[in-house]
């Protein structure tokens, strides 16, 4: 499997298509209702009062969070090979991702977090133009505004507002009139939002701002939860190693991107510490630059055996955890 998905072929969009139904079909197996918690914020309750016409549960939302999963995989697929983010063309960022995101399966459930995953890497596409693109206020603006919506969405998001600094620190040079722009871009979805609500007679500020406060993360459950867990990190640590060691051979703007990845990778951290919550949502939000890493594990190694044992392991545990639940 590693060696098809090592390969750019037009026929491996279908492959990751099957590959995607075999890893998540417990969706359709077991539907669960849109998931809603205390951090979701007036966004995305407002997506799921319109949908709540279609039905509260069932399949249209295990449909919903397929496609979002696998789009998102496509996503993340097409934006790592545009910015040439490994030597060669290939689709073991998809491959990566919908793996990384099958650890957990309530990473597979409807919920604002997976809508904020689908924005960040936008996001992130966004802010590796800022390097070099001919009109960079715009840029930045645009990217700050998309950042700025997140919270509206996930309430912990605000974490993301970080990433902006370090995000200009990274790739552009020290100047005032940027800093000023991001700040209106990321402050516009408040300021129009707020509008719409106070003349409509829905204002109500603890609902719009969220509340910030750090714990300690959230320990595992139970051994599953704890192998999940060694199955995302150790893999991104072996990827960490490679991409290190082939730092020097990397053009300047593949660095940069690789470094808004470990941004995008510090804020999901800091939301894991902002909201403890009752369950691994917000740890879906960390699952992209992870994911990009994994995929580094499959692609720089010389042999073929190591790559092939890290896939089928991290795939066997997926789909233990994911077609036999009770396991969980």
């Amino acid at each position: 499997m590693i060696g098809v998905f090592k390969q750019k072929s037009a026929g491996n969009a279908f492959i990751l298509l099957i590959y995607a139904l075999i890893l998540k079909f417990p969706l359709f197996l077991h539907p669960a209702a849109p998931l809603r918690q205390q951090e979701d914020n007036y966004l995305y309750s407002l997506i799921l009062d319109i949908l709540a016409p279609l039905g509260r549960e069932g399949f249209l939302y295990a449909l919903l969070s397929f496609i979002f999963l696998y789009l998102q995989a496509s996503l993340l697929n097409r934006v790592a090979n545009t910015v040439k983010l490994l030597p060669k063309s290939n689709f073991l960022f998809g491959m990566a991702f919908l793996l990384v995101t099958s650890l957990l399966p309530e990473w597979n459930q409807f919920s604002s977090a997976m809508l904020v995953n689908f924005l960040l890497i936008w996001i992130w596409y966004g802010m590796i133009r800022w390097y070099n693109h001919p009109k960079p206020m715009a840029a930045i603006f645009n990217v700050s505004l998309l950042v700025g919506i997140l919270p509206l969405i996930y309430s912990p998001s605000i974490a993301y507002m970080v990433m902006i600094v370090l995000a200009i620190i990274i790739t552009r040079p020290l100047r005032l009139g940027e800093w000023v722009i991001a700040g209106i871009g990321y402050l516009s979805p408040f300021y129009f939002l707020n509008i719409i609500l106070y003349l409509t007679d829905k204002w109500q500020a603890d609902k719009l701002f969220p509340k910030v406060s750090f714990h300690l993360p959230r320990l595992p459950a139970s051994l599953w939860i704890t192998g999940g867990m060694v199955l995302l990190v150790v893999p991104f640590l072996i990827g960490a190693f490679f991409v290190q060691d082939n730092l020097n051979k990397m053009l300047i703007q593949v660095r940069k991107c690789w470094s808004l990845l470990l941004v995008l990778l510090l804020c999901g951290v800091l939301i894991i510490l902002v909201n403890p919550g009752d369950n691994y949502q917000h740890w879906l939000l960390s699952t992209i630059p992870i994911a990009t890493f994994h995929a580094a594990a499959y692609y720089y190694p010389g042999g073929r055996l190591f790559p092939l044992i890290l896939h089928w392991l991290i795939f066997a545990f997926a789909v233990a955890v994911n077609y036999f639940p009770h396991l969980m």
